[in-house]
Parts: structure tokens; C-alpha cells; sequence
């Protein structure tokens, strides 16, 4: 039977992909389509998709700093958004509720009060997937939504204890107490787990036996577990890594996830409509994340690129409706409801998020109009200081290209680099790097690079690559283009837009080993 769902979400998500949409709209099809051909979720899909969030969770806690949640643009925007839109959304539903439409007719206050509560909340799996495909877990915007989704949960993981009666219990106080006088040994092990099979497997251990049912035997919830171990990591310098390691299980067992939201739903007309309706109040979600964070001093293009990361509805939506079904709360048809407008609003929010720059763009003079005159100090121009050289992307192969040319070009050479952990190394390091995202359109208006000769692109993701070299062809840059791809492909897609050379990271990686072992045997025999 999971043969014939993997197999369908397969043809689905490789069909969407071919329209340049995320795959995961075609997962979500292949769970209503199986739905619809009379299939029923199984006992082994449901673990599988349980799994998959609690390994997305470990995951996103191994990149989460506690400082992060700490920020008042974080918890603030969240608080007040979760706020006014459970209020709003619940008014509006209670509203409906007199007009005779089918199943609002029955809501009472209290109900309304569920969905809307439930209708607040934004996809972590769907923010998650979208900033890792961009690259932008680092960036500004990135870490706000996460920030905020995480926030987010905690009320989710309140509201479930409260209406379940599950409480700490005695046990919770010494794990509490426990975590913290094993993390050096845990750390310890880390350290010892090298880079092979052992990795990924810890990993597991750590998000399903010390996260998960550790907090569960505690009493708290496992998910929730799983994302505070994985924040006990984030300081790690194998952190990284490790998330990396477990990366690709996290995809496969999510694509489980995303198709028991359509086969769990009770499809019917009158659920399709009532999801319709509901899908309609998106936008005011939208715009309330817009304002509240603007109101909190982040420009524009990080307030609208958040939202558009969070303009959806969540998967804890329908873990809140489903546990108030169960009491009865509310009627099982809202399950369904709720689930058709979470799988909608994918469909809407992933063209939306990969046009985003696209979208500030078109219409900045309208977005800057709300923006704060006052910046945050992340968020202020940068100086170039009359550089030569400027690389984008200070991984490894940045790192290792600023050593390099260092040597031709003293102190004119500028590393960029949008995450601001490895921006801090590289200054302790006494190397010239600037906190900066190449892809955002503002950072090319305020730069002047009239000294620039050359650029290397070196990020992680394509998709930067590509934008930041549209944008610095936009900006007038005559100067020398490089750039980093991992397969042939990108490169011609790279030489097309005029880069003047490539490097395949995987092809000349070997090139690059064996003149280095000539270069050593040489200077070896000249001795």
C-alpha cells in the first residue's frame, strides 16, 4: 500500500516540479488524488509523517540560537499576530455563521474561538522547506519566520496540554535538570561521531530518544522536545553538519506528511466551499504579519519577505482541530475543511515565495512606504571600503578563495556573507567580511562597486548565485564574473547570463587534489 503512495507522490511531484512550482504542491495532490481513488491513510504513513516532523523540528532547533527568540522583533510580532488574528479569524467565522452558509450554521462561540485560534497559526514544515531550497535559513527574514513558527509552537504545545490535562509531571524538573549535565558528554559523543554513517544516526537517537520520548515520559510534548535538543546543539560546530546529515531522511519522511493531509480529509462539496471561504481571510493574515513586523523597525523586504513565508495556514491547525474533534468541540467536517485550506494555501504561497524578490521590486516604492526610518543595526548599509575583489558566500570555498587572493590584492578584498555567526568568525579571524544578503535588491542600490574588478559567487544555493548575478548585471557591473555549480547544467545556465567562468565544484575538486599532490612532490624534490 506505501508503494502505491510514494510511487503516486513521485508522478504528482515530478509533474509540478516541470512547472517550476515546489514538489511538495504535488505530494499534497497525490493525497487528495489517492483520497479520491478511495485509498485510506495507513498506521505505518502516519508514523512515518509523526517522524518527519519531529526530525524537521530537531532539525530547525540545531540552527535555532535561544538569543534568537529573545529578540523583541521576534516574539513580539508573534504574540500579537497569534493575538489579533485568533480574534479576528474567530469573529469573521461567528460572522458567517448568520449568513446560513453550510457548517458555519452550527458554530457557536466557543467553536469560532477554536478556528480561529487554529486558522493563526503558519506551516513550519512548508516555511522550512521553501527558505532551505533558497538558502535563506541564515538570512534576516529567514530567521524572523523561524523565530516567529517557533513561538508559535510553543502556544500550540500550551493549548494541547491544557486541553489534553497532560501536565509535567515529577520527572519533567530532572530532565530539566539532566540535559544540562549531560550535554558535555553528548557533545563529547558529537565529537566522536565523525562524518560517516554514525552521524545521521545519532541524530535520530538525539531527536527521537533524548527529545521525543524523553519529554513525553516528562509529560511535555515530544515535538517540543525534540526542537529544545536540538537547540541544546545549535552552538555545536558540527551542528551543521549534522542537520545536513539528516537532511535527506527529513525530505523523504516529510513527503509522508504531506500526503496524509489529503487522505485524512472527508472531502465533500460543502467542505471544499467552506475551505474556500476560509482560504479568503489569508490576506488579512498576510497583512498582519506585514504590519506588526514593520511596526518593530525591520525594513520592508524583511517584514514582506517573512510574510510571504508565513502566508499560509498550518499543519498544527489541524493537530489543534483534530484534538477538539475528538472532544467535540467542533464537528469532523472542520478536519476536512481545515486540511483542503492548509493544502490550498501551499499552492498559493509557493509561487508567491519564489517570486518574492520579484514582487519588492515591482512594487517598492509601495512596501518602502510603511518602512520604519529608524534601522536596526543588522540591517544598515555596508561599506564596500574601495574593494578590488568581492566574494559572496564565506563557506569553505569562499574562505578559501579570500586566502588566496589576499595575497594578490592586501586588504582589497571584501567577503559577503548573510549568516551573522560566520560573519563574526571570519572578522575574529582578522579577515574583511561584511554582513550582507547578495539577493536582496536594496543592498545593490546602496553599494558603490565603481572599484570592483572582479566577483566571485560562491553560495551554497544556485538559486542565489543566479539572482545575486542578476542583480549585479542590473546594478552596471562591467567587471569579471565567477562563480561556483555543482552540476553541468548550472553551469550552462550560469555561462548563458554571461558569467565569465564556472567552477563545477564536484568535477574539479579532483583537478584541484591532484595539482595540489604535484605541487607538494615538487617543492618535495626540490629539497
Amino acid at each position: 500500500m506505501e508503494l502505491i503512495f510514494f510511487a503516486t507522490a513521485f508522478v504528482c511531484g515530478f509533474v509540478v516540479l516541470q512547472l517550476n512550482l515546489p514538489p511538495l504542491i504535488g505530494f499534497l495532490v497525490a493525497g487528495f488524488v489517492l483520497k479520491l481513488a478511495g485509498f485510506e491513510s495507513t498506521i505505518l504513513l502516519e508514523q512515518v509523517s509523526a517522524l518527519g516532523v519531529t526530525i524537521l523540528l530537531f532539525s530547525i532547533g540545531l540552527k535555532l540560537k535561544v538569543k534568537s527568540l529573545a529578540k523583541v522583533q521576534v516574539w513580539g510580532p508573534a504574540s500579537l499576530h497569534i493575538t489579533v488574528s485568533t480574534l479576528l479569524f474567530s469573529g469573521a467565522i461567528l460572522g458567517l455563521s448568520y449568513v446560513g452558509l453550510p457548517l458555519f450554521t452550527e458554530i457557536s462561540p466557543e467553536t469560532s474561538l477554536i478556528l480561529g485560534f487554529a486558522l493563526s497559526f503558519s506551516s513550519t514544515v512548508f516555511a522550512v522547506k521553501v527558505l532551505e531550497e533558497r538558502g535563506e535559513m541564515a538570512s534576516m527574514h529567514g530567521k524572523i519566520a523561524i523565530g516567529i513558527l517557533v513561538m508559535q509552537d510553543v502556544f500550540a504545545v500550551l493549548f494541547l496540554a491544557i486541553s489534553t490535562g497532560k501536565t509535567p509531571n515529577v520527572f519533567a524538573l530532572g530532565l530539566l535538570i539532566l540535559l544540562p549535565v549531560l550535554r558535555p558528554v553528548l557533545f563529547l559523543v558529537l565529537n566522536r561521531s565523525k562524518h560517516g554513517e554514525v552521524l545521521p544516526l545519532l541524530g535520530f537517537f538525539l531527536a527521537l530518544i533524548v527529545g521525543y520520548h524523553a519529554f513525553e515520559f516528562a509529560g511535555i510534548k515530544g515535538d517540543l522536545g525534540a526542537l529544545i535538543v536540538g537547540m541544546l546543539f545549535a552552538s555545536h560546530n558540527k551542528a551543521s553538519e549534522l542537520a545536513k546529515s539528516l537532511l535527506h531522511f527529513k525530505d523523504f519522511l516529510l513527503v509522508g506528511f504531506f500526503l496524509t493531509i489529503g487522505l485524512n480529509a472527508s472531502l465533500s462539496m460543502e467542505a471544499l466551499i467552506a475551505a474556500c471561504i476560509v482560504v479568503l481571510l489569508l490576506p488579512i493574515k498576510s497583512w498582519l504579519y506585514f504590519y506588526f513586523l514593520k511596526s518593530f523597525k525591520l525594513r520592508a523586504r524583511t517584514s514582506l519577505l517573512s510574510t510571504f513565508s508565513l502566508s499560509n495556514y498550518s499543519e498544527f491547525g489541524l493537530i489543534v482541530c483534530a484534538l477538539a474533534a475528538s472532544n467535540q468541540w467542533i464537528t469532523s467536517d472542520w478536519l476536512a475543511v481545515i486540511a483542503v485550506a492548509v493544502a490550498i494555501t501551499f499552492i498559493i504561497a509557493s509561487p508567491l515565495n519564489a517570486h518574492a524578490n520579484e514582487i519588492y521590486v515591482k512594487y517598492e516604492p509601495f512596501w518602502d512606504s510603511f518602512e520604519s526610518k529608524e534601522r536596526l543595526p543588522e540591517e544598515k548599509p555596508v561599506s564596500l571600503a574601495r574593494s578590488k575583489v568581492l566574494i559572496f558566500g564565506m563557506g569553505r570555498i569562499g574562505r578559501g578563495a579570500y586566502e588566496t587572493l589576499i595575497e594578490s590584492y592586501p586588504q582589497r578584498v571584501t567577503g559577503v556573507d548573510i549568516n551573522p555567526d560566520c560573519v563574526s568568525k571570519h572578522v575574529d579571524a582578522g579577515r574583511f567580511v561584511v554582513l550582507a544578503d547578495a539577493t536582496d535588491p536594496d543592498f545593490w542600490q546602496n553599494i558603490n562597486h565603481s572599484d570592483v574588478e572582479m566577483v566571485l559567487l560562491s553560495m551554497p544555493k544556485h538559486a542565489q548565485n543566479v539572482y545575486a548575478l542578476e542583480q549585479l548585471k542590473a546594478s552596471g557591473f562591467n567587471g569579471r564574473v565567477s562563480a561556483i555549480a555543482f552540476y553541468s547544467d548550472q553551469q550552462r545556465e550560469l555561462e548563458k547570463m554571461g558569467v565569465d567562468s564556472t567552477f563545477n565544484f564536484y568535477l574539479e575538486a579532483g583537478t584541484g587534489f591532484a595539482e595540489h599532490v604535484k605541487a607538494t612532490w615538487q617543492h618535495s624534490s626540490s629539497r
